[in-house]
């Protein structure tokens, strides 16, 4: 096979350009051993190389030589190219310094600090009991006015499914593209005519706006109320308006999709489109469009709202880029299995499975997102275009982005559609091991005992105490050895859940969890779509049916167990990796950052450094084997460090959760003598923040929780309600408000005089050049 290789560059005299990559070919990414290009004419460089064939995907980039010294390098992404025989032209674009708007006009070695904040906990005089798009002008003025230049917020992507608190989880949209009607400032959409309702609803905004947490139901039904009442008034002038006209017009493809499962939504009462009847096929009913006048008329509505969304948040884009402030925003890695894009290309996912996470010390039986998995395989054959038009939708808004948990780039945790924890997860895509693998591990493979739960009248007894026998009753048949299986009705977690329910009595909740736990006692996991493969449990070391294996039998497991988790997949989800990410980069010029905690494969940061993606460095979460703390000195340079993340505790919070790591914490990191105290002071919450601030990461962000309490004057006072999210939790209620408004924390001078002077003293300002 042969690439040729064609760029144009304009060098000066003595200067030559080179390229580097990842195949053999080219370096391997080592610059002594750069590949000289020839120059032709009009400032083309060109190249041919035979290349031995590769099933991987071919990173490169060009680099500019001379008297030996590769001192200019493309910024941005690698290129990269899938070959699948014959000769290949790859004819590229320099990609220039200011291909990254982050890096736009920034010194080498650039650093920067930010805050971090969901929309919804922003507070303003102005806002409407919930965090508003508008709301951020302010969070941007304090950034400046602070030193700041990044501001950092989580997903805001629509997510009503039933107007209750339950919506409140962003993580979970109905759309990938359609912004949250909520983050919509009233006043700035419009002010009703009626003198009597618009009083009524200056005089509800400010009881909202008193409480101190996001009372999401009342905000929706108030909200959702105004936004009928302004679009009967002026709704017909904004839609036929030019510039609504020409948004209509300019997304079409996901505005008219969106906004008829919005009204089929409110129509049949539930966001689950498999409940409405002959419409839950979208081809039928996208009918309705060109047929029915009336859901034509209705559907309109919701392009109004999407049309004034677009306004207010890209009116938030351009105030933030006149101030110098950098808006990062965050892409989920899942989809909701009742959203618009699960309705109208369920080509896509796999609908039959759900994705989560496996256990870690956040969550003993893992996390179940909910959200069906990705059906990478179609998704290649168009070139990945679903993920580049969700990166490129998101560039209008953001600067830079935060891929929540990349891993799923690399493989994803599959959960059984019938399990409601996720211990009973496997790794997609794997390698999942034969019978005869497993018998050569020496394991001898009986898939009954091996696969089935393991459970013994011991067990029960361990398990259950005095309800022991009742439950034997209700939920068990008893095997010819002795052990017992779970009843057909009982079999699994989900029918385990329909059948008794979720009373939250103690009995109740006793059977419930044991119950659950005694589903999980397996070893192996049948592979879903490759039938007799197995992937071991994960963590089964911890389970009883592994305690009653043999020594010799334990040895295998934990053999087979560590080889299959730490090294079997390696290379190969490498290759996963880098077929996906690379065109989804290139298809923008936002910065790039990935969420990388939990169970991280070796070969992860090989693939982040390739791609120029900025790692997360969370302390409490380190990545070196056997450390508790990260070394925040240490910290790759192509890194965001923190403090704490919206799925924990802030670091007041977490100051209380383990006494005796506390005590570690603050003798061996903090270097103090004696005693931890009981509470974390402000003294010692901005020796943490300083901490970070100094590391080398090219950006600090933290929440802005952690921000406020390094002073004891605006710390809040309880530090349990700044809490986000538990993620152990899945109805969780997203309901963390800020405890003083935006604008009085622009009042207050001392702490963020505080603040600009820790953000100099670290170097992290635009004057800055090393």
């Amino acid at each position: 096979m042969k690439l040729n290789f064609k760029i144009h560059y304009d060098t000066r005299w003595g200067q030559n350009v080179l390229i580097s990559g990842s195949a053999p070919e080219l370096g391997e990414w080592q610059r002594d051993k750069a590949v000289s290009m020839y120059y032709t004419k009009e400032g083309y460089w060109e190249l041919s190389l035979d290349f031995a064939y590769s099933d991987q995907p071919i990173l490169y980039s060009y680099l500019i030589g001379e008297k030996n010294m590769m001192d200019i390098r493309e910024y941005g992404y690698p290129h990269s190219i899938e070959y699948s025989g014959g000769d290949l032209l790859c004819q590229d674009d320099w990609q220039k310094e200011d291909s990254c708007k982050l890096f736009r006009n920034k010194k080498p070695y650039w650093r920067a600090s930010g805050v971090a904040i969901p929309v919804f906990s922003l507070r303003s005089e102005k806002s409407f009991g919930i965090g508003e798009f508008d709301d951020l002008k302010l969070l941007v003025d304090w950034a400046k006015q602070t030193g700041q230049q990044i501001i950092q917020v989580l997903p805001v992507n629509d997510t009503t499914m039933t107007h209750t608190k339950f919506d409140s989880y962003p993580y979970n949209a109905i759309s990938i593209y359609a912004l949250h009607p909520l983050y919509l400032n009233l006043q700035k959409m419009g002010i009703l005519t009626d003198k009597e309702q618009s009083n009524r609803f200056d005089l509800l905004q400010q009881q909202l706006n008193s409480k101190d947490t996001v009372h999401y139901e009342q905000v929706d039904s108030l909200k959702w109320e105004y936004f009928r009442l302004l679009y009967a008034q002026e709704g017909e002038d904004i839609l036929n308006g030019c510039g609504c006209q020409w948004f209509s017009d300019e997304n079409k493809e996901w505005l008219y999709p969106y906004s008829l499962y919005c009204y089929l939504r409110e129509r049949f009462n539930t966001s689950n489109f498999h409940e409405w009847g002959e419409y839950s096929d979208y081809k039928t009913a996208r009918k309705l469009l060109s047929e029915d006048e009336d859901t034509v008329r209705q559907t309109q509505f919701y392009v109004f709202l999407q049309y004034h969304l677009y306004l207010q948040l890209l009116d938030v884009h351009q105030y933030a880029d006149e101030k110098g402030i950098l808006l990062k925003g965050d892409i989920p890695i899942g989809i909701s299995r009742n959203s618009v894009e699960a309705w109208i290309e369920p080509q896509y996912f796999h609908l039959d499975a759900q994705t989560g996470a496996p256990p870690d010390p956040f969550s003993a039986t893992g996390q179940n997102w909910g959200f069906p998995t990705y059906n990478w395989e179609t998704i290649a054959k168009d070139g990945y275009s679903w993920w580049k038009k969700r990166f490129q939708n998101m560039a209008l808004y953001f600067d830079a982005f935060r891929i929540d948990h990349i891993l799923g780039f690399f493989r994803i945790w599959e959960i059984p559609e019938e399990s409601i924890q996720g211990m009973l997860g496997h790794f997609s895509p794997a390698l999942p091991l034969s019978i005869e693998e497993i018998e050569e591990s020496g394991v001898h493979f009986q898939e009954d005992r091996l696969t089935s739960p393991y459970i013994t009248d011991k067990l029960i007894q361990k398990t259950f105490g005095k309800y022991g026998e009742e439950v034997i009753i209700c939920f068990f048949e008893r095997n010819a050895d002795g052990t017992y299986r779970f009843k057909k009705e009982f079999d699994s977690q989900l029918r385990i859940a329909n059948q008794i329910g979720w009373q939250n009595d103690n009995k109740n909740n006793i059977i419930r969890k044991g119950l659950f736990d005694l589903v999980n006692e397996v070893l192996f996991i049948e592979d879903p779509r490759e039938k007799r493969k197995y992937h071991p449990r994960i963590a089964c070391r911890e389970s009883y049916s592994f305690s009653q294996l043999s020594d010799k039998e334990q040895e295998c497991m934990n053999r087979i167990h560590d080889d299959f988790y730490y090294f079997r997949h390696t290379e190969f989800w490498m290759r996963e990796a880098l077929k996906r990410l690379p065109p989804l980069l290139s298809s923008t010029d936002m910065l790039g950052c990935g969420e990388d905690l939990g169970m991280i494969p070796s070969c992860v940061p090989e693939v982040m450094e390739k791609l120029q993606l900025l790692s997360l460095e969370i302390q409490r979460m380190p990545k070196q084997y056997g450390m508790e703390f990260g070394d925040t000195n240490n910290y790759p340079y192509r890194s965001v460090c923190s403090t704490s993340t919206h799925d924990m505790s802030g670091i007041r919070g977490w100051w209380q959760e383990n006494r005796e790591l506390t005590q570690h914490y603050y003798n061996h990191v903090l270097r103090r003598e004696g005693e931890a105290p009981d509470d974390l002071t402000a003294e010692l919450c901005r020796k943490i923040l300083e901490m970070h601030l100094q590391s080398p990461s090219m950006i600090a962000i933290f929440p802005l929780q952690d921000w406020l309490s390094m002073d004891a004057t605006v710390r809040r006072k309880d530090f349990e309600a700044e809490r986000i999210n538990v993620p152990a939790d899945p109805k969780n209620n997203w309901c963390y408000r800020m405890h003083l408004t935006l604008e009085s924390l622009k009042r207050k001078r001392n702490v963020n005089a505080k603040i600009k002077d820790m953000i100099e003293e670290s170097n992290r300002t635009e004057e800055y050049e090393q």
